[in-house]
């Protein structure tokens, strides 16, 4: 591995750096983007029963916003729920902003990471390249070593930008992928809320 990163040269330790990134990043988002973290399967019937029963004081509404992304979005809707439903939806849609918002961190980071590793590689090219051309000039093509020297830097820097890059393009992918399904859980969590809650209130008036 030491010899590769010798034999690339300096845009190698760049080329690494970004790697670990990249790698840091994923491992992060893996462990963060769970689904059953984001939104507990069973936090809206608790909520539910909760209110129901008269049992949702402020304690427990401070508790859920601090339980999970999904608390912290049925919170600040139930923190307006008496001021209308148009009140409550923004509400839930400011805190939902929020949260997604969470949910993308380091994701423009890894997109960048994937955009310019293999132009990191191009540019090792480039410069290995050069590198066998000067060689030419100054020796002509009898110094086969330095020929090759500036070859396989050349092939080096592509080969490692270009693996470094599919997996940060895939995971980004993966993630954003990811992202979109959470969202749309939140959006249906929130929406079943305030339908219960503002048909119940119709249903009561109504009587």
């Amino acid at each position: 591995m030491l010899e590769l990163v010798t034999a690339g040269g300096w845009l190698m330790v760049l080329i690494l750096l970004c790697s670990i990134v990249g790698l840091a990043i994923c491992v992060e988002r893996l462990y963060t983007l769970n689904p059953r973290k984001i939104a507990p399967p069973h936090l809206l019937a608790n909520v539910w029963k909760q209110l129901k029963a008269g049992e949702l004081d402020a304690e427990r509404l401070r508790n859920l916003k601090q339980s999970s992304p999904l608390g912290r979005i049925l919170a600040a809707g139930l923190g307006n729920a008496y001021h209308g439903r148009e009140v409550m939806k923004e509400s839930i849609q400011e805190a939902a902003g929020h949260v997604v918002h969470d949910l993308e961190r380091y994701l423009n980071t890894l997109g960048t990471i994937a955009a310019i590793t293999p132009l990191l590689g191009l540019l090792g090219t480039v410069v290995g390249m050069i590198r066998v051309f000067a060689e030419i000039m100054a020796q002509g093509t009898g110094n086969a070593s330095a020929l090759a020297g500036g070859i396989s830097q050349a092939l080096i820097t592509t080969a490692a930008g270009l693996t470094v890059a599919i997996p940060a393009l895939v995971m980004h992918r993966y993630f954003v992928g990811r992202i979109d399904g959470i969202v749309v859980e939140l959006e249906q969590e929130t929406i079943k809320l305030v339908d219960a809650l503002h048909s119940e209130e119709n249903t009561d008036k109504s009587a």
